[in-house]
């Protein structure tokens, strides 16, 4: 009778002991497993986009956006570092003649450029390729100026803005930082 108590009492040792070391190791396991990395998904409700870039670009239609924070590496396990910056970047219609008259203003001189070229790849098929696209660094000053939205707690704008007369479109490529 010894010998049987005695494969038993190993039995439960291995069981007791084991659990909890089995438990350690999936619980390090999920900690220590690579996320794939998350993507922004591509944006086309219009109310952000307009509380923030309407005072100064007019009523905005058809957006195709991404809004994200550039710092965040996707861990959900990180600690949060205590600023953010938020990338805000897409295009959108502007009213009809909207671009003309932004573009046609004396108090900003623009002139011809090339389309974006960090555009991301979620929004690459939403730019039409044949725009002829119009910058203007005194107008990027004077919407930064205007602070991209009207509240402290919306941050502080860092943006660039190009015009495409003929289709009525602004691409916006607007970084906001919030401390």
């Amino acid at each position: 009778m010894d010998i049987q108590r005695g494969r038993t009492n190993r039995r439960r040792f291995l069981l007791i002991a084991g659990l909890p070391l089995l438990t350690v190791g999936a619980g390090m396991t999920y900690l220590l497993w690579p996320e794939p990395p998350r993507r922004p998904e591509v944006r086309t409700d219009l109310e952000p986009l307009n509380r923030r870039l309407g005072p100064f670009l007019g009523e905005l239609t058809d957006a195709h956006w991404l809004g994200y924070d550039i710092d965040d590496a996707g861990d959900d396990r990180s600690i949060p570092g205590p600023d953010s910056r938020i990338r805000v970047v897409g295009v959108a219609h502007l009213p009809a003649g909207g671009a003309a008259a932004i573009t046609g203003k004396p108090d900003h001189t623009f002139a011809a450029t090339g389309a974006p070229s960090d555009l991301p790849a979620a929004l690459k098929q939403h730019l039409p390729a044949a725009a002829a696209w119009q910058h203007s660094p005194g107008f990027d000053a004077y919407a930064n100026g205007q602070g991209g939205g009207s509240q402290a707690s919306d941050g502080i704008p860092s943006g660039r803005y190009l015009f495409d007369t003929a289709r009525d479109l602004v691409h916006f490529d607007v970084l906001y930082f919030f401390t």
